[in-house]
């Protein structure tokens, strides 16, 4: 059996609820099984052994491949999956998905969570994860009746098997107080992974009334900080619980112990406790692993309203209290102090519950389960892979920033380098660490990874530093951190307002909005003055990524409408029946035009942006890509109406443009083939191209400046490097296939005859690239 989990010595509960489960169905099974663990690994430092046999990344869309991949040729018999939406990676842990439809073997699924009104990204998770599965376990009630009204899941796929509960003797607790020299103090007890949803200050404002009645009252918080919180808020929480109890004068009735306990210590401190206190503040929790333990070793419970205290306490076994209220709790565990009565009936009541729920007898059900006859043997018949997954499972480089950090100092992102060494002559460039920024924002979501982050904070403080006070931007700057002076007209503007916008849509987090909001709105000002059509192109990149996080901005969005109209503007200016574009020339970065236009019409709901899109999309596909590689336009001479296209030097700029371009093409129009071509536009980097020379360095983890006529020019720069690692991004993230795939929408009925209206009718008809060549 594979199981696909977080695993010990990962700090987590279900890396425990998963070790447990493991030990009691093989003492069920007698000799009958064989556990093999796949565990899903967040960049912590655990060191994995037996029956560790694959780590999957949480956040790398690969693994997960790798990983079906891996299980499919290791025997399987059966999988068993523990869900939780925060252990898998994607929108929702969606990534889950990619890697239970690859697999041959049944798949069992416990589900630790289940939401009764999840947003859309949730609700579909779920769905794609039970309909996946062969049986889905919940452990409450209330969950059964949750995953058929909410879910529509069929009734006899659902299995409901408790949480399990350790075998633990009903015991007097003097032998563990004096463990742990608590002797003669009356102990209320609280465990498990610190957050803010656990309510503790609830229970700490408790305490003053307790200590009236019960002097010798002392509350323990037992563990560590919740791994997640400490990376991304440290231990603000816990330091301001430790200054609570200073405010309320408890330093002698309230101890922290701030470590992960493992299963010895912990059952020790529940054998000393006298009251367990679960005051967590949030309803919908559906599991509590934590509250199961304390009633199964015969603890006088004292909780909150959540499903799974609701369903544990239902009987009498414990106390429940409203949320938020400190009185309620006070008054509660007093009672019980005052009560021997009360008590020991409390105590008798909740071990006797438990005995139906310990490991021991969970670990049997299990075993059942997972031997059933009727279990389905699967065969995976071979069929055409949807776009998606022939994109996900054909290998890719590995994103690395070896060569992107090498490029950049503490000012930020060097231009240019001869070979791999960075050329400090041409110092530094806006353009540069703008992309540079939006590179590190997508891979830090995607990865979480340290040192991302602290190159994001380089390029973004260039960014700020390079903005003038009326909300113009500089470009270039010289080694010695100088301005240059008299510089030539860039897209300097548009692209800081690209990479700002990006950030404000998806912030590392919340607390740079702060930062760059007033910085945006600055320079958002001067879009009604850009003349310039990539200028514009790249604002409204910029503007649209705003509006997702402030979508009632409405000055921004009367920008953006000003910025999509005036480009709208140009292509009427030059657009002709044989030419579908916005000036006389295709120049560099042709392709974010097109994509800025499909940008405009998602973000403003107008088709008009639509149109010109897709008419300058396809014209620019017929210009570039001939059916089997891309031949992008070359920059030593461009290409201009009437004369020869030039060929080289191609810029990998193009590729990475061209890559957006056509996920926004595929978003608007849902038409798989723009994401084949999409991954022609990629190969470009990887040798499929007009001289069948990759630019890619595999080894340096760089990306060449250009294809030249006589070869590849071998200087790694920036700009060409960030353009790859932008591509590489670009195509490794999901894309929401519809069952129902309408065909390309190419097609104006008001389009005149003529060429370009027969490579668009074409287009329209065509079923594959081939055909349209």
């Amino acid at each position: 059996m594979a199981f696909i989990s977080s695993f010990l010595p990962r700090k987590c509960g279900i890396a425990t609820f998963t070790s447990d489960l493991i030990t009691n169905v093989a003492a069920a099974a007698r000799g009958h099984f064989t556990p093999l663990v796949a565990a899903m690994h967040n960049n912590t430092d655990a060191k994995y052994t037996d029956p560790v046999k694959f780590e999957i990344r949480q956040n790398v869309k690969s693994d997960y491949i790798s990983a079906a991949d891996y299980l499919n040729f290791s025997n399987i018999d059966l999988v068993s999956v523990q869900h939780e939406f925060g252990l898998f990676g994607g929108d929702a842990g969606s990534y889950l998905g990619l890697l239970l439809n690859k697999l041959n073997a049944p798949v069992v699924t416990t589900l630790h969570t289940v939401l009764d009104e999840p947003n859309p990204d949730y609700y579909k998770s779920m769905v794609e994860v039970c309909d996946a599965s062969y049986k889905v376990i919940t452990m409450n009630r209330r969950g059964v009746g949750m995953l058929q009204d909410i879910y529509g899941i069929d009734e006899k796929k659902i299995r409901l098997i408790p949480h399990g509960i350790p075998d633990l003797p009903f015991v007097d607790n003097n032998y563990y107080k004096f463990k742990f020299g608590m002797e003669g103090r009356r102990t209320i007890l609280t465990f498990g992974l610190l957050s803010k949803n656990k309510g503790i200050e609830i229970m700490l404002r408790a305490m003053p009334e307790i200590i009236k009645v019960e002097p010798s009252a002392l509350y323990v918080v037992l563990g560590m900080t919740h791994p997640e919180v400490l990376k991304y808020d440290g231990e603000s929480y816990r330091f301001g619980l430790q200054r609570m109890v200073a405010e309320l004068g408890l330093q002698n009735h309230v101890i922290f112990h701030n470590r992960f306990v493992k299963d010895e210590e912990l059952h020790n401190f529940l054998c000393a406790a006298d009251v367990y206190v679960t005051p967590y503040l949030n309803r919908e929790q559906l599991t509590s692993g934590t509250l199961s333990f304390a009633v199964g070793t015969g603890k006088a419970v004292v909780s909150t309203p959540y499903w799974a205290a609701e369903e544990l306490l239902d009987q009498g076994q414990g106390v429940l209290v409203p949320f938020n209220d400190s009185a309620k709790m006070a008054q509660a565990v007093s009672e019980i102090f005052k009560n021997n009565s009360l008590f020991y009936s409390l105590r008798k009541k909740a071990y006797e519950y438990g005995r139906s729920r310990t490991w021991p007898r969970i670990g049997k059900e299990y075993w059942q389960l997972f031997c059933e006859k009727q279990m389905p043997i699967c065969v995976t018949i071979p069929g055409p892979l949807s776009a998606v997954k022939a994109i996900s499972a054909v290998e890719l480089p590995e994103l690395k920033f070896d060569h992107l950090k090498k490029l950049t100092d503490d000012t930020g992102l060097y231009q240019h380098a001869k070979f791999t060494v960075p050329d400090r002559s041409f110092g530094y460039c806006t353009d540069d660490n703008a992309r540079a920024l939006i590179v590190t924002s997508k891979y830090y979501s995607q990865y979480a990874d340290q040192q991302a982050l602290d190159m994001f904070d380089i390029y973004l403080s260039f960014l700020l530093y390079a903005q003038n006070e009326d909300g113009s931007v500089r470009n270039f700057m010289n080694f010695d951190r100088t301005w240059m002076k008299k510089e030539p007209d860039t897209d300097a503007l548009g692209r800081f307002l690209w990479a700002l916008g990006h950030i404000i849509s998806e912030p590392p987090s919340p607390y740079y909005l702060s930062i760059i909001k007033d910085r945006f709105d600055r320079s958002a000002a001067l879009v009604e003055k850009t003349e310039h059509p990539h200028n514009m192109a790249y604002a409204i990149l910029g503007m649209a990524s705003y509006l997702e996080q402030f979508p009632g901005a409405s000055d921004i969005k009367r920008l953006l409408t000003i910025a999509a109209d005036n480009l709208a503007k140009w292509y009427k200016n030059y657009a002709a029946d044989d030419w579908q574009w916005f000036y006389k020339k295709l120049t560099y970065d042709n392709a974010v035009l097109p994509n800025a236009m499909y940008t405009a019409a998602a973000a403003l709901n107008d088709d008009k942006y639509l149109g010109i899109a897709e008419k300058t999309a396809v014209f620019l596909l017929s210009e570039t890509f001939n059916g089997s590689h891309f031949s992008f336009i070359g920059c030593n001479g461009w290409y201009e109406k009437g004369k020869k296209k030039t060929k080289f030097d191609q810029q990998p700029i193009e590729a990475a443009g061209t890559i957006l371009m056509l996920k926004s093409a595929y978003n608007a129009s849902k038409n798989k083939e723009y994401i084949r071509i999409q991954r022609k536009a990629f190969d470009w980097f990887l040798g499929g191209n007009d001289i069948h020379m990759p630019l890619y360095d595999f080894k340096t983890k760089g990306c060449c400046d250009a294809i030249m006529q006589g070869g590849i020019n071998i200087n790694q720069g920036a700009e060409s490097t960030v353009s790859f690692l932008l591509g590489l991004l670009a195509i490794t993230e999901g894309y929401t296939i519809e069952k129902s795939l309408s065909p390309l929408t190419a097609v104006d009925k008001n389009l005149k005859a003529g060429p370009v209206a027969d490579i668009v009718k074409t287009y329209a008809k065509s079923n594959s690239v081939k055909e349209f060549a």
